[in-house]
């Protein structure tokens, strides 16, 4: 396919499970979701519904028209209020912010240079409000070797990238599968960052 809608209209979705994400769900269990909530890469809006229905006011953001098309039937279908749109997060920040909360799963790392990584950290820096919190899950270089699946990005990739902009608060390993790291399941990282109170000092050189 050429693009990411191309995927959409043509209903190659491998990533599109239809069921809420077990890393948000955890995160909404833990109190990690607060205020106003921005989706990056909503998809056909499995998630943003989801939140929706818990009482968030949700802003869902995708690439793809067709996706957003998706997505806004599945919240009228589901009786839901969610503002959808179509945005390019390398573009620029999500208009009308500032979140409390900002997640993405499987979106962040999808970007093969560093600097568009880094650009889109950037952004959502720029969407955070002072004492939000941004949950990325992005896949990871552990685990065995294979051909498909989600792009693997490695400790090093995440803090040149999110560093410069945000403090990563917490690291974590976990996996893709709905049911955590079993057979098949691809690696993955979680990774929760929030706003720098001062910012990034230098790594330190003795020489």
């Amino acid at each position: 396919m050429d693009t990411w809608n191309d995927r959409y209209v043509a209903g190659s979705l491998p990533w599109d499970t239809g069921r809420p994400c077990p890393h948000l769900l955890d995160a909404l269990r833990a109190g990690l979701v607060v205020g106003r909530v921005l989706e990056v890469g909503c998809g056909t809006g499995t998630n943003a519904v989801l939140l929706a229905q818990r009482g968030f006011k949700v802003v869902a953001v995708d690439l793809s028209p067709r996706a957003i098309e998706l997505a806004r039937e599945k919240a009228r279908a589901a009786g839901v209020d969610v503002d959808f749109r179509v945005h390019d997060m390398l573009a620029g920040p999500v208009e009308g912010g500032p979140f409390a909360f900002v997640y993405d799963r499987g979106v962040w790392h999808v970007f093969d240079d560093g600097a568009a990584r880094a650009r889109f950290a950037g952004h959502v820096a720029a969407a955070l409000a002072e004492t939000g919190r941004w949950l990325s899950i992005a896949g990871s270089t552990e685990g065995p070797a294979r051909e498909t699946g989600p792009p693997r990005r490695s400790a090093r990739d995440i803090a040149e990238a999110i560093e410069p902009h945000l403090e990563v608060l917490d690291l974590a390993r976990t996996a893709f599968s709905d049911e955590g790291e079993g057979p098949g399941a691809a690696a993955s990282w979680r990774i929760l960052s929030g706003r720098r109170s001062v910012p990034a000092q230098p790594s330190t050189f003795r020489g």
